[in-house]
């Protein structure tokens, strides 16, 4: 018997939150985050981090839980994500799965098989020196598919991807056979126009601005973390701590931090579109309705 999962995905903006927090309050559920920067300590308008406020009292997992200062992949991430969903359900609580990083989200709940490769010192000392351009062409050489869908830019995961094409011989793996999974999953994707998606994007980083982003990277760096790790910790941290830097102007970073981000949620579409599960909604009754119709059906 297959326990029953609810996973609300979409990409950066959508209102994924939101719409988890408002569907666990109709079905008594619990939200399990599935975001590789939201499970850092500190990093929180930078990610989008849901706000205790903003919970309404609706129980989240996997926030938090890391320091920022150490990398926490997502082979960490599954095993304790699994437990949360565990536990919810024997709380008689059901678990709803909210997030846009798509390995880990895909690494939970289709069992997409992290590969056990550990660090290569020899290959890393070679790829270290490159530039994020130099990496991302050689990802796109060797792995096109996964080239599809990285950040071009963070050099933290183009290294992995390369790490474990060189090591394994294989593409790095995205959805394993339905038969692994060990959950029952409902999988609702919330639906965005991209016009629309890019003006919400816009208001969305000029609102977090406003409300303390560059005090917040700053605060990070004052309490020792350095600026080459916040150009892996997502592009809200990486475009601010080089406006601190002062390679970027304010009306600059603005722009490229706007277009970076619109860039990033085309890539979660590409990821999504091509999981053919997904029904695709635009409103909180569709969720509902589908939920409670699942929750009935024998898992």
């Amino acid at each position: 018997m297959l326990l029953p999962v609810i996973a609300i995905i979409g990409p950066t903006a959508s209102g994924k939150s939101k719409m988890a927090v408002e569907l666990a309050q109709a079905i008594r559920g619990e939200v399990i985050s599935a975001d590789s920067r939201q499970v850092y300590r500190g990093l929180n308008l930078g990610t989008g981090k849901i706000s205790k406020r903003e919970m309404l009292g609706i129980p989240h997992h996997m926030l938090d839980i890391a320091s920022p200062l150490e990398q926490f992949s997502v082979a960490q991430y599954v095993p304790m994500a699994e437990d949360a969903i565990r536990d919810t359900i024997v709380r008689s609580h059901v678990p709803i799965v909210c997030g846009g990083t798509g390995q880990y989200v895909d690494a939970l709940l289709r069992r997409s098989p992290i590969p056990a490769v550990p660090p290569q010192a020899e290959l890393r000392a070679e790829l270290e020196p490159k530039s994020a351009e130099e990496l991302f062409a050689v990802l796109q050489q060797i792995d096109p598919e996964r080239a599809k869908t990285i950040d071009p830019k963070n050099r933290r995961r183009l290294i992995r991807a390369i790490e474990i094409v060189r090591v394994t011989g294989k593409p790095v793996p995205t959805l394993a056979p339905a038969p692994k999974e060990p959950f029952d999953v409902l999988w609702l994707g919330v639906e965005s126009d991209p016009k629309e998606l890019r003006t919400t994007i816009r208001k969305r980083l000029e609102e977090r601005i406003q409300q303390g982003l560059v005090r917040e990277v700053t605060l990070l760096h004052d309490r020792g973390m350095s600026w080459e790790r916040m150009e892996d910790l997502g592009l809200e941290y990486r475009y601010t701590a080089r406006h601190l830097q002062g390679r970027l102007g304010r009306d600059e970073y603005v722009k490229q931090l706007t277009d970076a981000i619109c860039q990033y949620a085309r890539r979660q579409r590409t990821w999504w579109r091509r999981h053919p599960d997904i029904t695709w909604i635009k409103s909180l009754d569709e969720a509902i309705k589908l939920s409670k119709q699942f929750l009935a059906s024998p898992h």
